[in-house]
C-alpha cells in the first residue's frame, strides 16, 4: 500500500509544482513584480506539495528500503511531468530524441534496481 501512497504523492505533487511554473511562464508576465505577486499568491499551495512530496519520498523510503533509487524514481516522473506540461501549455510534441532519452533512462532505473 505504502508503494500506492507513495506515487499518488510525489505524483500530485510533481504535478502541481510542474503546473504553476508551466502556467507562470505561459501566462504571468515576466517582469519581476508580476512574477513575485503569482509566486507570493502561491506560497500557501507550494507548501501543501512540498508536504506532498515530501511524504510520498517517505512512504516510498518505506516500500523500498532505498532512498536514492525512491529519488531517482522521483525525477524521472518529473521528466515525465514536463512533457505533459510541454505538451498542455506549449503544444510541444516529443520527438523521437526525447523517447530514445526517456528509454535510456528508464533502463537506468532497471539497472540501478538490480542487485
Amino acid at each position: 500500500m505504502y508503494y500506492v501512497y507513495s506515487f499518488l504523492l510525489v505524483f500530485g505533487g510533481l504535478f502541481a509544482a510542474n503546473f504553476i511554473f508551466s502556467y507562470q511562464s505561459k501566462h504571468i508576465d515576466s517582469h519581476f513584480w508580476a512574477t513575485f505577486k503569482f509566486q507570493l499568491m502561491m506560497l500557501p499551495l507550494f507548501l501543501f506539495v512540498n508536504i506532498c512530496i515530501g511524504y510520498g519520498i517517505k512512504f516510498g523510503y518505506k516500500a523500498i528500503g532505498n532512498l536514492s533509487y525512491v529519488l531517482a524514481a522521483s525525477k524521472g516522473l518529473e521528466l515525465l511531468i514536463s512533457l505533459i506540461m510541454g505538451y498542455i501549455f506549449l503544444k510541444e510534441i516529443p520527438s523521437w530524441k526525447t523517447g530514445i532519452g526517456f528509454g535510456i533512462i528508464l533502463i537506468g532505473f532497471v539497472v540501478a534496481k538490480l542487485k
